[in-house]
């Protein structure tokens, strides 16, 4: 590499955009600033930016009335700071649909792909395309790259991307996508060139999906064709019985955006405890609130079941790891999670649960249980400079 370049990794919501700015050079790379735009659109929004090794972050209340704004005002501050102008931008975007498997240069038809594939994500493509074309507007000659959540799962055994649908459904592109890939690679960076056998990576967020990995190769996901499929999550019911939505049309006159509503907004750990969708609160509550309880020992029974499942399709385990932000700062989660896994060989050490060490199975377990926490932005850094350098 002749001379350092740096990237901006772009993770944009529909009310929101992450930023993380990154420099590569010489084989290096080091994180430089980060920040968000936060409540896009709304009355009272808030911008912050934190550069690393400074105590004095950049933190501004004001309103942010799009994403073409907000946009312009990371760049205006990273300029306004002296912090290196972005060469590429990288943005995480959420589904590939059948054709993308691998990162990809931002052009016009790639854009209308996007476009086309808002039904498949339609919570989370939106605000993606709003940043992409949000970088078009204000720098038109800066090359952007897309990275697909989706393309890690796409080496999966047809058996698991199937659904038991009619073969015909499986040409419209109706299959299991599998999400959180960008956060798996990255695991699977941390892991090296010899990853356990069987491992099963967790990553526990908002959103919450699994994977299962032989020998660093996925066979089988959680989610399924959007990410609202799989396990509980904050807000979304994951699986559910199609005769349930079936009953709600029929006899409670629920419409889509009704049922959009409900599975994606209106369930999950929000929807059980009726209190909110943020695990530490609900840690806290479930001491004196049967429901906030309820809701924490459903998702960490619903966990459970699925590591049993995904165990199934390994063979055994050898390894269990967590991520994300659940996974990675609520101990008494994976202490419940944990507790009733033995079979698999599975014998927590209390201690270093509690402190969230890297290791946090006990020597004799022959299943290692590992807390790692995730870097989507990294992956997306790395695979723009990838692209861009070619």
């Amino acid at each position: 590499m002749r001379a350092a370049q740096t990237i901006i990794a772009l993770n944009s919501g529909s009310s929101s955009l992450k930023f993380a700015l990154y420099s590569f050079f010489n084989n290096k790379e080091s994180l430089i600033a980060k920040g968000a735009v936060e409540q896009i659109g709304l009355n009272a929004g808030r911008f912050w930016l934190n550069v690393k090794d400074s105590d004095l972050p950049t933190t501004i209340d004001d309103k942010y009335p799009d994403h073409k704004f907000a946009v312009k005002t990371v760049f205006d501050y990273i300029k306004q700071l002296g912090l290196p102008l972005a060469t590429a931008v990288g943005h995480r975007i959420v589904h590939g649909g059948a054709d993308y498997s691998a990162p990809a240069i931002v052009d016009a038809k790639l854009l209308q792909e996007l476009h086309r594939l808002v039904p498949f994500a339609p919570l989370h493509m939106p605000g993606e395309i709003a940043g992409i074309e949000a970088i078009a507007d204000n720098f038109p000659n800066l090359p952007q790259v897309a990275c697909f959540d989706t393309a890690f799962h796409r080496d999966m055994p047809e058996l698991a991307r199937r659904l038991p649908l009619d073969r015909a459904l499986w040409d419209e592109g109706v299959r299991r996508y599998g999400f959180h890939g960008l956060s798996y690679e990255y695991i699977l960076s941390v892991l090296g060139d010899n990853p356990p056998k069987r491992t099963i990576i967790a990553h526990l967020g908002n959103g919450v999906s699994l994977a299962a990995l032989r020998d660093g190769r996925p066979l089988d996901t959680t989610m399924g064709f959007t990410p609202t499929g799989g396990t509980m999550m904050g807000t979304r019911s994951g699986d559910l019985d199609p005769g349930i939505l079936l009953y709600l049309m029929r006899e409670k006159a629920y419409d889509e955006g009704r049922i959009d509503e409900l599975v994606n907004r209106r369930s999950g750990l929000l929807g059980v405890s009726d209190i909110s969708m943020d695990m530490k609160t609900l840690l806290e509550k479930s001491k004196y609130v049967p429901e906030a309880d309820q809701a924490v020992k459903m998702f960490c029974y619903y966990l459970r079941k699925y590591i049993g499942a995904l165990s199934a399709v390994l063979g055994g385990l050898d390894a269990l790891i967590f991520t994300g932000g659940i996974g990675e700062r609520a101990a008494p989660v994976r202490e419940n999670v944990c507790r009733d896994l033995g079979y698999l060989g599975i014998e927590l050490d209390l201690k270093k649960n509690k402190i969230s060490a890297d290791t946090i199975s006990m020597p004799r377990s022959s299943c290692i249980v590992r807390v790692i926490p995730t870097n989507e932005d990294l992956i997306i850094a790395r695979h723009t400079i990838d692209i861009i350098m070619r």
